[in-house]
């Protein structure tokens, strides 16, 4: 499977939009500007692409917003951080970050340190602390499904990618969903590197941002517990909804309004 190294840019109808509003004179809006949206990042997580994000980012976009959704490489925390670190300072202005699943990790080291970034947002998400292995966090809490839904196979550099069962994809994965939805996802979902679960996380960028939880009551993927454990501890305005793992197909609208809220406390 070929994976994008290009990030998947949506938006540009919005974001002309917006320079436009911001081009008019004083005497056209009152005498002031109205301040820039920030520009929204979301990352994808592990058996999933950016197309996961599509019914929030056209919602997002509708409201004005600049949406930026790059390709997850899915090969291990230390990769993939890197690699959505460096796609972030690509981007122009203040930054609202949105990480599912697995992203989750992968933004709270991919955003430390990074100034422009004023959120987080986390769904369904890891958030590793400084050190945690996500093999072993996973592991604290009962509740999860994933480890025995998982099968090996090869990655075509003589290591171990790690994909969902198809039996299994729904009950574990997508249990809110359509059976058919389901199907179609669990055949083009993307295995992820077994080196995911046993890199440790060299940094928690939720200890210096401000961020914002979505928990997944019925996830089977993370436990919910975990869910609410993570936000807990990095203090996250937490929503929690009765949802499967993948909340934002489920449930867009309240993952969108979840967003919006991030980017207008911290704009």
């Amino acid at each position: 499977m070929t994976i994008s190294r290009r990030p998947l840019i949506l938006g540009a109808v919005a974001a002309a939009g917006t320079l436009a509003a911001t081009a008019l004179p004083a005497s056209a809006t009152g005498g002031s500007h109205p301040k820039p949206k920030p520009t929204v990042v979301l990352v994808h997580g592990a058996f999933a692409d950016a197309s996961s994000w599509s019914a929030v980012a056209s919602r997002l976009q509708k409201a004005g917003y600049t949406v930026v959704a790059p390709a997850n490489p899915l090969r291990g925390l230390t990769t993939d951080a890197a690699y959505i670190s460096a796609i972030l300072k690509t981007i122009d202005g203040p930054k609202v970050v949105v990480g599912h699943s697995y992203g989750g990790a992968v933004i709270t080291q991919a955003a430390a340190g990074d100034a422009s970034v004023k959120a987080l947002v986390f769904v369904a998400a890891f958030m590793p602390d400084k050190g945690e292995q996500l093999g072993e966090l996973g592991a604290r809490f009962p509740g999860s499904q994933l480890s025995d839904a998982l099968q090996p196979l090869p990655d075509g550099a003589g290591g171990t990618d790690l994909a969902i069962q198809t039996a299994k994809f729904h009950a574990v994965f997508t249990a809110d969903l359509p059976a058919s939805t389901s199907a179609l996802l669990g055949a083009s979902q993307r295995p992820i590197s077994a080196a995911a679960f046993t890199d440790a996380a060299t940094a928690a960028a939720w200890r210096d941002i401000p961020s914002w939880a979505v928990v997944a009551a019925q996830d089977r993927a993370i436990a919910p517990d975990l869910e609410r454990f993570e936000a807990k501890r990095a203090g996250s305005h937490t929503t929690v909804v009765d949802s499967s793992h993948v909340v934002m197909i489920s449930h867009p609208d309240l993952v969108t309004k979840v967003i919006k809220s991030a980017a207008t406390a911290t704009g």
